[in-house]
């Protein structure tokens, strides 16, 4: 780490979250270290212009924070993978940003003397730069152990989100209810806009746009439950 608390950054997975996550810490003035190619290499190129693109290993290498987004049944296999060739570092920090998994599933990292994080923004990704105001706005659920849980605290904070602590027995159920608030609603949103254009609705996302927004506003508000009065003195 640089004496500034500035760290090299490489990212694994460049779907929607990964080079998304690596534009809003390089915001904060760490320094990106590489890439993985993904599927679409030019939008990627967008949000990190200038950004090597690199073999995971190389990635691992390179790097003081190795941040980790890739799908839910991919995460194991690669850090054990990385694993069997010894690529971990002794003090590197190793992040991933999967719901579902707490920080057992990076133990093969861990066992080699990296650093267990798992921060999880939670927003619907796009994989454009309209994330990083999103983030502006969202919470993260962190994971981690008990001496280094600052640090994903922070590694949340500079992200832009607000950081909430699951512990390791409940990050299962976290991922389940983020899976959920998810699919449900895309679920939900598309039988109603296949029913709209059925009846001739030519825009039905546009025509529930407003309903849709505030229906979840209010849900959300009544879900959170009401907020106390002062106690006056």
């Amino acid at each position: 780490m640089r004496r500034d608390g500035r760290l090299g950054i490489g990212i694994i997975g460049a779907g929607r979250v990964g080079p998304i996550v690596g534009a809003a810490l390089a915001g904060t003035g760490h320094a990106l270290t590489g890439i993985t190619s993904g599927s679409d290499d030019d939008r990627v190129a967008a949000v990190l212009p200038g950004v090597p693109v690199l073999e995971p290993l190389e990635v691992v290498r390179r790097s003081e924070l190795v941040v980790i987004a890739v799908p839910h049944d991919e995460l194991p296999g690669l850090v054990s993978g990385i694993a069997d060739v010894s690529g971990w570092q002794i003090g590197q920090l190793v992040m991933h940003t999967d719901p579902g998994h707490g920080i057992e599933v990076m133990r093969p990292a861990a066992a080699q003397g990296a650093i267990p994080l798992a921060v999880h923004p939670a927003i619907a990704f796009t994989g454009t730069t309209v994330d990083l105001r999103q983030l502006q706005a969202a919470f993260a659920g962190v994971t981690a152990p008990a001496a280094v849980l600052p640090i994903a605290q922070a590694l949340a904070v500079e992200m832009g989100c607000e950081p909430v602590v699951i512990a390791e027995e409940d990050r299962a159920a976290y991922g389940e209810a983020i899976a959920t608030a998810s699919e449900f609603s895309r679920s939900i949103i598309g039988q109603a806009t296949s029913l709209l254009r059925e009846v001739g609705v030519e825009n039905p996302g546009g025509y529930l746009s407003a309903l849709v927004s505030s229906t979840v506003e209010q849900a959300l508000r009544e879900a959170s439950g009401p907020v106390d009065p002062p106690i006056a003195l």
